[in-house]
């Protein structure tokens, strides 16, 4: 299936799947084209200004309200704050890639929360989860009430049907959909795995580029949103929501993708990582990571954000008279780091593969593993092109608390401290 987009970070789009059913001035008498029913879905503050107002206006075949009660459901493996099921560690933390399961799960079965901070309720902070499935979404839709969610394919290749229209993400994409928006997600291959931030504070959006100038980073006409598609299919559905860290259930009668037109600036989207335009030294020294920022949810302090979801792409390293891999680091920012293909250019050791991911918290010690250090110290300062694949990283102000799971399974690696036990002291006072 061929799918078409429009593009622009941001814009204020109009679509519609059959001409005309989007109103043009005043309809009368006071009913829209083809009988659509009109609902606003807001996405910020009715009074935000104007950069930051989210809404867009949706033409549809039923509203929104057209459902039975809401019921409690079990939670399954995912988690939300306060993320206190078990004391937090201040040691480094790596995992193995999630096995794909063996009995079906769809995306909402399939996700496991890894760690989490902040509060959903006061919308701050995030959670990072993964998801491996073998199964599509069969006659069920999902919402996430608490914050919107930034899926970022490691394998297989994805069909988010959503209420504003369809996208497809494969591996080297990402997609977000935003707080409250309805979804369902069909496999394209026969199993896929991958990486979900679930962002709780404020909507995500491209950083502020500084010195920079007008170029570099995440380009606003790279992102691409979906044009209307809807679906009027009548029959037995339930809408999965999650409320306040938990899932409910809903019966209703019809698909809730039934929107077959829309306008505004509220909406899913996608990105292709490898148009990122990667910023970095040509003289010596490190830019601080910060240069690798593709999207930045800002929080009341200016200049700390509430999260940052960060790219390390292939790119050129040519600077000379430096170290060049990532240094040994304490950060006040806490990091979640995941592989999406390739390897990582600070653990050339192994350990870190695609699929799996680390976490390193407020003021732990972190850096190139010992087989790193060792080949980067001895290596020819030449041009040299990084081309392992793709490494991202979820970068946050408040301390992300591991899951009881992330702390249990026997995809943790208790051994990950062993990568820098081969760093030993080679100080000599008397040679310079």
């Amino acid at each position: 299936m061929e799918l078409q987009y429009n593009s622009g970070f941001g814009n204020e789009f109009a679509t519609e799947a059959l001409v005309g059913a989007l109103p043009k001035g005043q309809n009368s008498p006071q009913r829209n084209p083809y009988n659509l029913y009109a609902e606003q879905v807001n996405g910020s503050a009715f009074t935000a200004h104007r950069g930051a107002n989210k809404r867009s206006w949706l033409y549809r075949i039923r509203p929104s309200v057209v459902h039975k009660p809401y019921e409690r459901i079990d939670n399954g493996l995912i988690r939300s704050t306060p993320f206190n099921e078990v004391e937090t560690t201040p040691n480094q933390l790596r995992w193995d890639p999630h096995p794909i399961p063996t009995t079906p799960k769809d995306m909402v079965d399939g996700i496991i929360t890894m760690a989490g901070c902040g509060d959903s309720v006061s919308q701050t902070g995030v959670a990072v989860h993964i998801y491996a499935i073998n199964s599509s979404m069969k006659n069920r839709y999902f919402y996430n009430a608490d914050g919107e969610m930034l899926f970022i394919p490691q394998q297989g290749a994805l069909l988010f049907r959503t209420e504003l229209g369809n996208i497809h993400v494969t591996t080297g994409e990402i997609c977000v959909i935003p707080r409250g928006i309805k979804f369902a997600v069909d496999l394209m291959d026969e199993n896929a795995r991958g990486y979900i931030c679930e962002n709780y504070g404020s909507p995500f959006k491209l950083p502020d580029l500084g010195p920079i100038g007008a170029n570099g980073l995440a380009n606003p006409r790279d992102f691409q949103y979906p044009i209307a598609c809807y679906e009027q299919v009548d029959g037995e559905f339930h809408v999965i929501s999650k409320f306040m860290g938990n899932l409910w259930q809903a019966e209703l009668k019809h698909s809730p993708l039934d929107v077959v037109a829309w306008h505004g600036n509220y909406a899913p989207y996608k990105y292709n990582l490898a148009h990122f335009n990667c910023i970095n030294t040509v003289s010596f020294d490190h830019p601080d990571p910060s240069i690798f920022t593709v999207l930045t949810s800002a929080s009341d302090t200016p200049g700390t954000a509430n999260a940052d979801f960060v790219l390390f792409p292939p790119r050129w390293m040519v600077a000379e008279h430096t170290f060049r891999p990532p240094w040994f680091h304490r950060n006040f920012m806490n990091e979640y780091m995941g592989l999406i293909s390739g390897a990582y250019d600070a653990k050339e050791g192994g350990g870190f593969v695609p699929g799996g991911s680390s976490l390193h918290n407020c003021m732990s010690g972190h850096g190139p593993d010992a087989a790193t250090y060792e080949k980067a110290v001895n290596a020819t300062l030449e041009p040299h092109y990084i081309n392992n694949g793709f490494a991202f990283m979820v970068e946050t102000r408040f301390v992300n608390r591991p899951t009881k799971y992330a702390m249990e399974t026997g995809e943790l690696q208790k051994d990950y401290f062993e990568c820098w036990q081969g760093l030993k002291p080679l100080f000599n006072p008397n040679q310079r």
